[in-house]
């Protein structure tokens, strides 16, 4: 089958830093690919420069989309005064100019106009133009926005409900190719079933930057992990990128085993053999007047032996194979909590208008998903629980020590290093602590001088799971652990809880930690508490 778009060479940079590094890559027709990778590694970066918004510094990008491209950023990109009406109008703008021109060239059909007519009647036929009206309409309604009136001023819309607007309007469109950048961002369960099988039907070529893993998995037929500069491929959908990264960290193991032993084996000979007359014969009485014959001869052997051996060593320790990362483990004290078996316990408490909670308790080894709308007050109860906010009034004990991941992430002194602030407050030498979190594998080496400030959302969000994962708790409160992070740090992190022998207080809109999650389910719902609504423990 052939190609529809194609990448050779790719090279972008912004200033020194080096996005995107000699990338190349193919997308036949009809393929949906998600594209994966931390934040800030180059995604958004990639679907701009298929778009044409920005432009290449080196290589070539190859796009064949008689039917159009469309992208959606991450933000409507429309001034705030423009309609609702403004925004529909602008994404079917080419549909409209092709219908014109139909319509000024049906009024003079001569013989040399009729070869341009036939070409943008199968264009806009194949785009369903026809339809595009109704698209609009189901689109609006599929994602929960056919109350808003068409003469809404964007202004007044919420960010969410902007971004929904975009993607309505983009999937009204139908471009051949469309570009979606994050696109399940802002969506309720039912926009999300309605946006996968929509893109499901769709008969083109899609693209779509996501951290949504169940959206990866019923959407993409192939990835595009992006890492470090390089774009890798993998087929067989979200699936099938798993099973080959377990692979690939199987390879890696055993190829750093293999090094290690190689290099024990190396140096055990030039310590032992290579200093040997001949293999498994020393000198001894009987063979004295032999050697003495031939001393000259064994001893060039000898140093002959040394010398490939140093030198074998010496190409292994120059080629070294880096060392996995630790796979992510949580450690705790586990403590039992107090004598009524209780880590934390809240009675009559209350937080303003934001949340009431009459009665709750975390006992050790509890494992619970906390739901409900955006804003009913989950983090403020994480936060109650955490310690981080004081109620108006009630009571709080706590027992044990306390993990607490927050939504934001946020670190009191940007100032600081990135190796400095995973040490603070912590006893030890500052390479005791480089080496612990080098060893989990979370930030590269050449980061660590690197201000806090400085680091990119999903850097300082790595930051601070390392300092949970080595802070030894006994209770785990997590606001939506899996924001910001790659889809396959999340399936070690979501391996990592699965392992923990603590309490865990759990936030999250992630329908695959959801989905996977043993444990019981509580709901906040307009700040009040609910009581147990699904158990789920074994």
């Amino acid at each position: 089958m052939p190609t529809q778009l194609t990448l050779r060479g790719t090279c972008k940079s912004y200033g020194d830093r080096l996005v995107l590094d000699q990338v190349s890559f193919s997308v036949r027709p009809g393929e949906r690919v998600g594209i994966v990778g931390e934040n800030g590694c180059g995604k958004s970066t990639l679907l701009r420069l298929i778009a044409g918004i920005e432009k290449a510094d080196d290589g070539e990008i190859t796009v064949a989309a008689g039917g159009g491209v469309g992208h959606l950023g991450q933000t409507l990109g429309l001034p705030a005064d423009h309609t609702v009406q403004h925004a529909v109008d602008a994404a079917l703008a080419e549909l409209r100019a092709m219908e014109t021109r139909m319509r000024e060239l049906e009024a003079d059909l001569t013989e040399d106009r009729l070869a341009e007519y036939g070409d943008l009647l199968s264009v806009y036929e194949a785009r369903d133009g026809y339809g595009a009206d109704a698209r609009v309409d189901k689109a609006l309604h599929g994602l929960g926005l056919a109350h808003i009136d068409r003469d809404r001023r964007l202004g007044s819309l919420s960010g969410g409900e902007q971004a929904r607007l975009g993607l309505a309007c983009l999937l009204a469109a139908s471009p051949e190719i469309m570009l979606l950048d994050e696109p399940t961002n802002h969506l309720d369960a039912s926009s999300m079933d309605w946006l996968e099988e929509r893109l499901r039907a769709h008969t083109g070529t899609v693209l779509a930057v996501s951290h949504d893993r169940f959206f990866l998995t019923r959407v993409a037929t192939s990835i595009l992990d992006v890492e470090g500069g390089a774009v890798t491929r993998f087929g067989g959908g979200y699936a099938g990128f798993l099973t080959e990264r377990a692979a690939a960290r199987q390879r890696w193991e055993q190829a750093y085993a293999d090094w290690r032993e190689e290099i024990g084996q190396v140096e055990a000979f030039a310590a032992t053999t290579a200093h040997r007359v001949a293999h498994g014969r020393d000198i001894k009485d009987r063979n004295k007047m032999a050697y003495d014959r031939n001393a000259g001869r064994v001893q060039s052997s000898i140093a002959g032996r040394v010398r490939q051996a140093a030198e074998r060593l010496r190409r292994l320790q120059g080629n070294p194979v880096p060392r996995p990362p630790e796979p992510l483990r949580f450690s705790g004290l586990f403590d039992e909590g107090t004598a009524d078996g209780t880590l934390v316990e809240l009675r009559d408490v209350r937080v303003g208008d934001r949340l009431t909670v009459d009665a709750f308790t975390v006992e050790p080894g509890r494992r619970l998903l906390v739901r409900g709308p955006n804003g009913a007050g989950k983090s403020t109860f994480l936060r109650i629980l955490a310690g981080d906010l004081e109620p108006g009034r009630g009571v709080v004990r706590r027992r044990g020590r306390i993990g607490y991941l927050s939504q934001e992430s946020v670190f009191a002194r940007p100032e600081q290093t990135v190796l400095k602030a995973f040490a603070e407050s912590r006893a030890g030498y500052l390479e005791e602590h480089r080496a612990r979190l080098l060893s989990l594998g979370l930030l590269r080496a050449d980061s660590l001088g690197t201000p806090v400030g400085a680091l990119s959302i999903g850097q300082r969000r790595r930051l601070a799971l390392a300092r949970l994962l080595t802070g030894e708790a006994d209770l785990l409160l997590l606001d939506e652990p899996t924001n910001h992070l790659s889809p396959t740090l999340v399936e070690e992190l979501e391996q990592a809880l699965d392992a923990y022998r603590g309490a865990i207080v759990v936030v999250s809109h992630d329908r695959a930690l959801r989905g996977g999650f043993t444990g019981t389910e509580i709901e906040i719902r307009d700040g009040r508490l609910v009581a147990d609504r699904l158990s789920k423990e074994n």
